[in-house]
C-alpha cells in the first residue's frame, strides 16, 4: 500500500472514531424535539441535499448514496469514495410575540463506497437518524401555589449502516443495507416556586432511555436510457417497521440549596418505541449538464407505539403519518473543460413534509388546553460543487456548499413558527485504490 493509500486510511480511521464519540452531541435548539424522537434527519448526503433532499432516483458512482441501496452498484470499479459533513445552523423561533435566536453547529455524517466485484458495489458509514435539543418553560398561576415550569431535553439516534448493491441485468440495480441503531434521549421537567418566602424547593423529574437495535433497508433502481449521454432512472426503496423494546429509567427529585430529596419512582420496563414503515419513490433524468430529479415518501407513523408516561398524550392524537416531497436540480456547463467555473456545479432545490408528531397547544392567557397539532416544513436549497484534481491519481473530487433555508409552520396559533439558517460543508474523496500500477 502506498503512501497516499497508508495516509487516507488512518484519516478515515482517526474522523470514523470522532464521529462515533460526537454521534450524540447533535446541536439543536427547537421545542419540537420534546416529542417523539425529536428532529427526523434526512438520507440526503453532500450534493443531493443541496438538490432538495432527492435521493431515491439518484446514481452516480462518484457520490455516496444511502438513500436508496440500489444505487452502490454504479461505483466506478477502480474507485474508492469518502464523504464527510459538517454544517452550522442559525434558528429563529417566534410565537408571535417573542423572538428568539440559537446558533449550533454539527459532525453530520461519514459514508464510504468502493467495488466489491464486478457489478457488485458496498457502502458504510455513520449517519444521524434523530436530534432531541431543547429548553424552553412557562409560569404557571394556580389558586394554591404559583411556579415555573421549565422543560429540557438532549440526546439523539445514530445509526452505523453497511450496505450491498448487485445490478444482476444492465439497467437494473437492487441493494440492501443493515443498520445498527443506537442512541438515548433524555427528557427533563424542572418546577420551580415563584415569590417562595422561605427556603426554595425545587422538583426535577427526567426520564431517559436507550435504544439499540438493527433496521433494514430495500432498493431497487431502473434506468432506461435516453440517448448516448441522456438517461432516467426510477428508485423505489422500502423500510420495514421496527419494534423496539427498552426500558424508561424516571428519576423525580426534591431540590433545595443544601439537599436532594429522591421520591419513589418505578423503573419502566419492556416500553414500547416503533418506528415506522417507509416507502419511497423517486425518477430522475440525467446527461451531461443536467440532473433533475423528484422524490415522494410515506412514512407510516399514525399506528406507531410509543410509552404514554412520556409526553401523556394517546395513540390517538400522538404521531401523524408523514409525506415528504422533493425536488432538484444540477447543472454544469462543461464538466471536462479547462475552465474552472465552466466546471463548477449548480444545485438548487425544493421541499415540503408535514410533522410526524403533534404537539400540545395551550392558551397563554388561561393555561387551559386547545388541542393538539403539528406543523407543515417548507425548505429551500441552493449549493455549489467546486471540483479538484488529484494530481497523483487525476481523479476529480469535490467540495461541495449548500445553504439552506426551512421553516415549521404551525397549524394553530400559540404555536411555535421554526426558521432556521443551515449552511453545509461536504467533502468528496474519490480515489484510485483498485488501480494496479506497473511501478509505485
Amino acid at each position: 500500500m502506498n503512501k497516499q493509500k497508508r495516509f487516507l486510511l488512518s484519516l478515515i480511521v482517526f474522523v470514523t472514531l470522532i464521529g462515533t464519540g460526537v454521534a450524540q452531541q447533535v446541536g439543536s435548539n427547537s421545542p419540537y424535539g420534546r416529542y417523539g424522537y425529536g428532529l427526523l434527519s434526512k438520507p440526503a448526503l453532500g450534493a443531493t441535499e443541496a438538490m432538495g433532499g432527492i435521493s431515491y432516483g439518484i446514481r452516480r458512482g462518484s457520490n455516496v448514496n444511502p438513500g436508496n441501496p440500489a444505487s452502490y452498484s454504479a461505483a466506478d470499479t477502480l474507485n474508492f469514495t469518502m464523504e464527510m459533513g459538517v454544517s452550522g445552523q442559525y434558528s429563529k423561533l417566534s410565537d408571535g410575540v417573542n423572538n428568539q435566536t440559537f446558533n449550533n453547529g454539527n459532525f453530520d455524517y461519514l459514508a464510504f463506497q468502493f467495488p466489491v466485484f464486478k457489478n457488485i458495489g458496498m457502502s458504510l458509514g455513520l449517519l444521524p437518524y434523530s436530534k432531541v435539543g431543547y429548553d424552553f418553560g412557562r409560569n404557571q398561576l394556580l389558586d394554591e401555589i404559583s411556579y415555573r415550569e421549565t422543560f429540557y431535553g438532549s440526546g439523539g439516534l445514530s445509526q452505523i449502516y453497511g450496505g450491498l448493491a448487485y445490478a444482476p441485468l444492465k439497467y437494473l440495480s437492487v441493494g440492501a443495507n443493515v443498520s445498527y441503531l443506537f442512541g438515548s434521549i433524555k427528557h427533563s421537567r424542572e418546577m420551580t416556586p415563584i415569590l417562595d418566602q422561605g427556603e426554595t424547593l425545587r422538583r426535577l423529574v427526567n426520564n431517559e432511555f436507550s435504544i439499540k437495535n438493527v433496521m433494514f433497508d430495500f432498493g431497487v433502481q431502473f434506468t432506461y436510457p435516453l440517448g448516448v449521454n441522456e438517461s432516467m432512472t426510477l428508485g423505489v426503496v422500502y423500510k420495514p417497521q421496527v419494534n423496539n423494546s427498552t426500558t424508561v429509567f424516571p428519576t423525580d427529585m426534591l431540590l433545595s440549596q443544601t439537599a436532594a430529596t429522591p421520591q419513589p419512582t418505578d423503573t419502566l420496563y419492556n416500553q414500547s418505541f416503533d418506528l415506522p414503515a417507509t416507502i419511497g419513490v423517486g425518477l430522475s433524468y440525467n446527461s451531461i449538464n443536467w440532473l433533475v430529479g423528484i422524490d415522494g415518501s410515506l412514512q407510516k407513523w399514525g399506528s406507531m407505539k410509543y410509552p404514554d408516561y412520556l409526553d401523556n398524550m394517546t395513540a390517538d392524537t400522538r404521531f401523524n403519518d408523514k409525506y415528504s416531497v422533493n425536488l432538484g436540480a444540477e447543472y454544469v456547463a462543461d464538466p471536462v473543460n479547462r475552465n474552472f467555473f465552466k466546471r463548477v456545479r449548480l444545485r438548487g432545490g425544493l421541499s415540503y413534509s408535514n410533522s410526524y408528531i403533534n404537539t400540545k397547544v395551550y392558551d397563554p392567557t388561561s393555561g387551559n388546553k386547545i388541542s393538539e397539532s403539528g406543523y407543515k416544513e417548507y425548505g429551500v436549497n441552493i449549493g455549489f460543487g467546486l471540483p479538484f484534481r488529484d494530481t497523483l491519481s487525476g481523479r476529480i473530487s469535490t467540495v461541495n456548499l449548500g445553504f439552506g433555508y426551512s421553516v415549521m409552520d404551525p397549524e394553530q396559533s400559540y404555536m411555535i413558527k421554526e426558521e432556521m439558517f443551515k449552511v453545509s460543508l461536504n467533502i468528496n474523496i474519490n480515489e484510485f485504490w483498485f488501480f494496479k500500477r506497473q511501478f509505485d
